[in-house]
């Protein structure tokens, strides 16, 4: 008998699933943004495919907006609420941000740690 339960240390979600809308590139480039920008607001993921646990806050998954396939890695967030739907096998939830990474960090991340052809700065 096996799990078709998925860990996940990764929160990577299309902007249709509920990427923050507030998070974009080009003005996080010219005016760094950082977990102080969001002080505490609760965001919300929706539709993600699969059947996931994150882990609950405090423990920190790494965000990740997936645009079209690449990952652009943001930083870290904590679960605070989290769905399973076993009908349409699909993830809910709702995260904290608690930390953005700097641009030289988030470009590292985004090319170091993701499988061959999800790289978004390349």
């Amino acid at each position: 008998m096996g799990s078709i339960i998925e860990f996940n240390d990764t929160l990577q979600i299309t902007t249709e699933q509920g990427f923050p809308d507030e998070l974009q590139l080009e003005k996080h480039l010219k005016t760094p943004f950082t977990a102080k920008d969001f002080g505490g607001r609760v965001f919300e993921f929706h539709d993600k495919p699969g059947m996931r646990l994150y882990h609950p806050a405090p423990t920190r998954a790494f965000l990740v907006h997936n645009i079209n396939g690449k990952w652009l890695y943001w930083g870290h967030v904590q679960i605070v609420e989290q769905t399973i739907n076993s009908r349409t096998k699909t993830t809910a939830g709702k995260f904290v941000i608690t930390e953005i990474y700097s641009a030289k960090q988030q470009r590292e991340m985004s090319i170091q740690e993701v499988d061959a052809g999800k790289e978004y700065f390349t």
